[in-house]
C-alpha cells in the first residue's frame, strides 16, 4: 500500500488518506482481504496524528470499503457486485482515454450524460 499526503493540498489529510485507500481498493491495487496497517502504524509512517488516520478509517468503514475484525485487524472489504466493479473499471478506462484526448472534465461529463440519456431514453 502506497499513500502520499500533500500538506499543500486543499483536501485535509484524513480525506487524502480516505480517498487514496478507497481508490486503491476500488482499482484492485488493494485486494479484498488485504490487511491494512494499524491506525498507529499508518499514522507513524505518514507523519500524521493517530486521530487523523482513525477518522479516515471510520469514514472508510462507513462507506463499506474496509471492515474491522476486532483484534484481528482492519481489512479491505468485499466490493459491491461484479457489475458495479466492472462499471468502475470501465469508468477508469474512460477517464484515462478522455484525459489522453485532452478533454476537460466538463466535456467528459457531458459525453457520459449524453450516452446515459441515449441508453436509458431520458
Amino acid at each position: 500500500m502506497s499513500l502520499k499526503i500533500h500538506i499543500d493540498d486543499s483536501a485535509p489529510p484524513y480525506e487524502q488518506v480516505r480517498a487514496q485507500i478507497s481508490e486503491q481498493a476500488r482499482s484492485g491495487a488493494l485486494p479484498v482481504g488485504y490487511r491494512l496497517p494499524t491506525v498507529r502504524g499508518l499514522a507513524e509512517s505518514l507523519g500524521l496524528a493517530v486521530n487523523t488516520v482513525a477518522k479516515a478509517y471510520r469514514a472508510l468503514e462507513s462507506d463499506g470499503v474496509i471492515e474491522t475484525r476486532g483484534r484481528n485487524g482492519t481489512f479491505v472489504a468485499a466490493a459491491g457486485s461484479a457489475a458495479v466493479r466492472e462499471a468502475s473499471l470501465a469508468a477508469q478506462a474512460y477517464v484515462e482515454r478522455v484525459r489522453r484526448l485532452g478533454l476537460t472534465e466538463d466535456e467528459a461529463l457531458a459525453g457520459v450524460r449524453d450516452a446515459l440519456r441515449a441508453a436509458y431514453g431520458e
